[in-house]
């Protein structure tokens, strides 16, 4: 979809269908617009037969605004969200989140369900200060809310006040002074090398091509399900292009990336091995290794694993370490990669995170150094 902005500030009108550009004065699909309000909200309208029609109602907007007197946009604003209700302001905010995949947006909608609508869905707007958000921390205290939901609805709650704040309805920032919750990740439960070679085999030929490219190319569960024979971009790189949607049961965008993003990591030879005799023994489907059991037409629901991942572990039979969940062969390649000197950025990256910040809080301890031996590096590099 092509659109054409107007000067600074007057938005733009676009067509939205196939049609280019070029083409738009003889197709019948009517003009649509976007623009700014006085609250600095992004409105979109639509109805206007002609170019010039979209652009006459742009010119109104934009005249209207610079017309109003100086705090008059403001002040509209404060009236109009001020006195709106936390969980109308929230859905208006959510609708705004247009990049967040589906998962995300699951789990954006359990938190105001379940946690941040209960506790302030009814609060107007202009009633929030950090009395109020400390308030509600410790609400989910006494409910006894996980640290880490805790840290997840305090930081969907600090986004959705910073977007109110942004647009004038606070003097002063209602988060100011707040202490958020403190979530730290246990450390991650990771088999060892030998542990990995007896779990890895103690499963089906899709659980062992499972284990392998989650522990060998750091995939997430839904990346290994979408694995393509024809991603192997070179003998020492495979690219991560998509995964199975966990809600749609159909291939979709990786988590944090927008559609058509991918990320390379690294391809080690027994991991090309695998997939290689995954596809010759079994076959491929438009390079595709894994199908639904019951049904090669759709993607593979990899949650069928978890049902293997529980015999396994009921049987008693593999060396597998106190606590470990299918994450651990994730957690394996961050623990192989970091334990041999691989930078923690570069980790970061091939993992898909959203933020380094995760990676070093769930995998600093597997980082190797300390200041001693910082020290005794910097003191050979002074020598020389």
């Amino acid at each position: 979809m092509a659109t054409k902005t107007l000067a600074r500030g007057m938005g733009t009108f676009f067509k939205d269908c196939i049609h280019p550009e070029s083409r738009w004065s003889k197709c019948p699909h009517e003009y649509k617009i976007r623009y700014r309000d006085a609250a600095s909200k992004q409105t979109e309208e639509s109805g206007y037969a002609t170019q010039d029609d979209a652009i006459d109602r742009l010119t109104e907007v934009y005249t209207a605004k610079r017309a109003a007197p100086p705090n008059q946009a403001r002040a509209d604003r404060i009236k109009k969200y001020g006195a709106m209700r936390f969980e109308e302001y929230a859905n208006e905010w959510k609708a705004g989140q247009r990049d967040l995949a589906a998962s995300s947006l699951r789990h954006l909608d359990s938190l105001l369900k379940h946690h941040l609508f209960p506790a302030l869905g009814s609060r107007r707007m202009n009633t929030f200060d950090h009395k109020v958000v400390d308030r509600f921390i410790q609400t989910m205290e006494r409910n006894n809310a996980g640290l880490a939901t805790q840290s997840n609805a305090f930081d969907k709650l600090k986004s959705i006040l910073l977007d109110a704040h942004r647009l004038g309805l606070f003097s002063e920032n209602p988060l100011e002074g707040v202490k958020p919750p403190q979530y730290d990740p246990e450390r991650a439960v990771i088999p060892s090398p030998a542990q990995l070679r007896e779990i890895r085999t103690a499963g089906d030929d899709t659980f062992l091509l499972f284990a392998d490219l989650m522990s060998g190319c750091g995939m997430r569960n839904g990346e290994a399900a979408a694995v393509n024979i024809k991603n192997i971009v070179a003998d020492n790189v495979y690219r991560i292009s998509e995964q199975v949607n966990q809600t749609t049961g159909s291939y979709g965008r990786l988590k944090h990336r927008k559609l058509g993003e991918y990320r390379d990591v690294p391809l080690p030879s027994q991991i090309k091995d695998t997939i290689e005799w995954y596809a010759h023994k079994h076959g491929t489907v438009d390079g595709y290794l894994l199908r639904h059991p019951q049904n090669p037409a759709k993607a593979f629901p990899y949650y069928y694993l978890g049902n293997q991942w529980q015999r396994i572990k009921k049987a008693n039979t593999t060396d597998i370490p106190t606590g470990m969940v299918m994450y651990g062969f994730r957690h394996f390649f961050a623990s192989n990669c970091l334990t041999h000197g691989i930078p923690i950025t570069d980790v970061a990256e091939w993992m898909g995170h959203n933020s380094l910040d995760i990676t070093f809080k769930i995998y600093r301890h597997l980082m190797p150094g300390s200041i001693s031996k910082a020290a005794k590096i910097l003191d050979m590099g002074l020598a020389a």
